[in-house]
């Protein structure tokens, strides 16, 4: 791999990529941006030609409006929307696909399941949701073991070249809380073979951060159990593990409504995962516009930040000047 400085940080590449390779990888329009080369501009009509090499210091802009578009960036990939939803327990894939529209999610967790070799001609996801234009994020949804969970991602890689993954290695069937010991040795394991593993985990912030010394690149710790529809249950260890993280920290599982959604994001969470309180609401639809809507506000009462509570009344009109 190719070091090089990208914006200010450094990165790595393969050999012989050209600046329009890398511009797709970070899913830019070569149109739209342009590019400095070690402190010269390189034309956009040789982007396609011009390939990096190691030590390069690389600088792409484009045109902004007043203000500062709130993104956030994960394993050098950056993205405007802060929900990410699954592709589990919907009526059918023109279902899924109409949800994922109206969430404006830009991301979606995907399960590597067997082809059903009696119908091969079945429907399949990517028919309906296309792969170039979303960021497919491969799960390992029912492994209960490392090597399980390792041989999954392994194939994911295989079938469409995804490493910026999702990790989870359950410990039960019945809770289906992650066994830890097993997440932290795949997440060891994954990250040495090239993997970007995004990894759920229990609301622990010790744990937490020994996902993030391990070289996980975002930690995802349950709201309450998956498919519970509780809410976040512990708001004091989400918030811990997000004032002690350095990498994402994302809300994975237990989300019902679109108020636990913004509550994840008022704490602080650079996002939210969820599936089954899409899937399962009476109208998926109308429930992912709702919860877009709720991260987006919960983001910005975060940014905004709250009141200071007091254990006493504080009148909004002033008492001086009373008939």
């Amino acid at each position: 791999m190719l070091s090089i400085t990208l914006n200010g940080e450094p990165r790595s590449v393969p050999p012989e990529t050209t600046i329009a390779e890398l511009a797709a990888e970070l899913g830019l329009d070569p149109a739209k941006i342009a590019v400095e080369r070690n402190l010269e501009i390189v034309s956009r009509s040789t982007l396609a030609e011009v390939k990096l090499e190691h030590g390069d210091q690389v600088e792409i802009v484009h045109f902004v409006g007043g203000g500062q578009a709130d993104s956030w960036t994960v394993a050098g990939r950056t993205f405007n929307s802060r929900l990410i939803v699954g592709t589990g327990k919907y009526k059918d894939f023109a279902q899924n696909a109409a949800a994922l529209e109206a969430s404006g999610a830009e991301i979606i967790t995907v399960a590597v399941r067997r082809v059903n070799v009696s119908d091969p001609k079945a429907p399949m996801l990517t028919d309906f949701i296309d792969p170039r234009k979303y960021t497919y994020l491969p799960n390992t949804a029912g492994c209960f073991t490392a090597d399980d969970a390792i041989r999954t991602l392994r194939l994911a890689r295989e079938a469409g070249g995804w490493d910026l993954v999702k990790l989870e290695v359950l410990g039960e069937a019945r809770t289906l809380y992650p066994d830890m010991r097993e997440t932290l040795k795949a997440t060891e394991i994954l990250v040495r073979e090239g993997f970007k593993p995004m990894v759920y985990c229990v609301d622990d912030p010790i744990a937490a951060k020994q996902l993030e010394e391990a070289g996980a690149v975002a930690i995802m710790p349950l709201g309450a159990p998956i498919g519970s529809g509780l809410g976040i249950q512990n708001r004091v260890t989400i918030r811990l593990i997000v004032e002690g993280a350095k990498v994402p920290v994302l809300v994975d599982a237990g989300v019902g409504t679109a108020s636990d959604a913004a509550v994840a994001m008022e704490l602080g969470c650079d996002g939210v995962l969820m599936n089954t309180a899409i899937a399962e609401a009476k109208d998926p639809v109308t429930m992912a516009k709702a919860m877009k809507l709720a991260v987006e506000s919960g983001r910005l009462a975060y940014l905004a930040g709250r009141m200071g509570r007091r254990l006493y009344a504080d009148p909004s009109s002033p008492l001086a000047g009373l008939i």
